[in-house]
């Protein structure tokens, strides 16, 4: 029997007493390729580096033909730009690339479409939230960096209890503002107030030097400034170690990790040039991530942190509760110092 497709199917969903139109794409993955070509375009809102797009635009163009059109700009703009329009019912965005907790926010106001693909089986734990309207694309893990001159790989902890030794004490940095990171670590020493007595017994007993910003971290780190800081991006210290400064990272597990994530537009123009797009992302286009020194969500991708357990940061509690657990850390751990 020969396959039939269409290129895009309409389906009616009862809400309330009112119809929504949502886009449903191809059946057959051969025939989505030709319905995307034919649609030729789509548009990317997204705050990928303009530097990292063309690394991982180019190769998607070139093998399907399919012209990615991008807007660029920082997360908050995207977040409001890709609202204001669906409430405005102007259409103009099919897929959205940003950080997790945004993507969440982005589902609640509907703008973003559920879907079922074969590839969400392959990702990482935590990457597919159960309304599945964004998937994990990358994620940026926060590692343990520290001066080769002045430590000793042989003397690193090997748990997070370990850094409670004494003699880490007025060795040990933290970038302050990365309340998610805080609120997971809680979580794995215990959660409540025992997670929390961690961090109180690790302030009291070694101290901990607060800085504001991952690079700056990183580069008191090569300095000496902090011989070993608990909250750097992975790639960071990668970079910086391949140039040859006196940095290296390990990770404590479970390695935490916050994710960016990327969604087809509810109301998507070009729909099957976007789901093409959307499954690229999280699977064939996985290894351009990772020639940027991202970590991948996708498992089957080669990894820099191969072999490392990583917990991935609630997004909906970052929405929720970020107030909370900023409030949290700062008495805990930046005023306490």
């Amino acid at each position: 029997m020969k396959k039939q497709g269409l290129l895009c199917v309409l389906l009616f969903f009862v809400s309330f007493g009112t119809f929504v139109v949502y886009p449903v794409f191809v059946s057959f993955a051969q025939d989505r390729v030709a319905a995307a070509k034919k649609e030729g375009t789509l548009t990317l809102y997204t705050t990928i580096a303009e530097k990292d797009l063309p690394t991982l635009v180019k190769p998607f163009e070139s093998k399907y033909g399919v012209k990615v059109n991008v807007w660029r700009a920082g997360t908050s703009n995207v977040l409001q730009r890709a609202v204001a329009e669906t409430s405005a019912k102007k259409y103009d965005v099919d897929v959205v690339h940003i950080g997790s907790p945004e993507m969440e926010a982005l589902a609640r106001e509907q703008v973003l479409l559920p879907i079922n693909s074969p590839v969400h089986k392959d990702l990482q734990p935590g990457s597919v939230p159960a309304h599945r309207q964004w998937a994990a694309t990358l994620l940026s893990v926060w590692v343990q960096v520290y001066n080769t001159k002045l430590v000793k790989k042989e003397s690193l902890p090997k748990t997070y209890k370990d850094l409670l030794d004494p003699k880490w004490k007025g060795k040990l940095g933290i970038e302050g503002k990365d309340e998610d990171w805080f609120a997971s670590v809680v979580d794995v020493m215990g959660g409540g107030e025992t997670g929390l007595k961690f961090f109180r017994d690790l302030t009291a007993t070694n101290g901990l030097s607060v800085r504001q910003g991952h690079t700056l971290l990183n580069n008191l780190v090569i300095s000496g400034e902090v011989p070993l800081a608990l909250n750097i991006y992975n790639y960071m210290p990668e970079q910086a170690k391949k140039k040859g400064a006196p940095i290296d990272w390990f990770a404590l597990e479970p390695a935490i990790a916050r994710s960016n994530a990327v969604g087809v537009a509810r109301h998507a123009p070009h729909p099957n040039a976007a789901l093409l797009f959307y499954e690229y992302l999280l699977g064939e286009g996985q290894q351009y991530f990772v020639s940027m020194d991202y970590v991948p969500s996708n498992t089957k991708v080669a990894s820099p942190l191969k072999g490392i357990r990583i917990v991935q940061t609630n997004p909906a509690r970052a929405l929720d509760e970020s107030d909370k657990w900023g409030a949290l850390f700062e008495s805990t751990v930046v005023r306490r110092r």
